[in-house]
């Protein structure tokens, strides 16, 4: 199974978004994890996954509206798993009115 792990950086701020819930799903909307970054921004050890379609899901605008600024709601990012021995890493780079993502190490 492959290894996949996500963090996400608060850009407006310049610091990990701590606090911020993120969930994955696979294919059939199926919940697979929950988790809240840490203050390093992140969720944990990586989770194992089969070759698939999933979306993580995070609460940007959960995050963003506590601090006054609620534009974005959730950020989905769907992407593929096709190598199971690979690692994906998913960072999410978010400010409260726009976001980036890639495919990290």
């Amino acid at each position: 199974m492959a290894k996949l792990s996500t963090h996400v950086l608060d850009t407006s701020h310049g610091r990990p978004a701590a606090g911020m819930r993120v969930q994955v799903y696979n294919e059939q909307r199926r919940l697979l994890y929950e988790a809240t970054t840490n203050a390093d921004g992140r969720v944990g050890d990586p989770i194992d996954v089969p070759i698939g379609v999933y979306d993580l899901v995070f609460g940007v605008g959960e995050y963003f509206g506590s601090q006054g600024t609620p534009f974005l709601g959730e950020v989905i990012v769907r992407f593929g798993i096709e190598d199971p021995a690979a690692k994906y890493h998913v960072p999410l780079l978010v400010s409260p009115y726009g976001y980036t993502t890639y495919r990290g190490s």
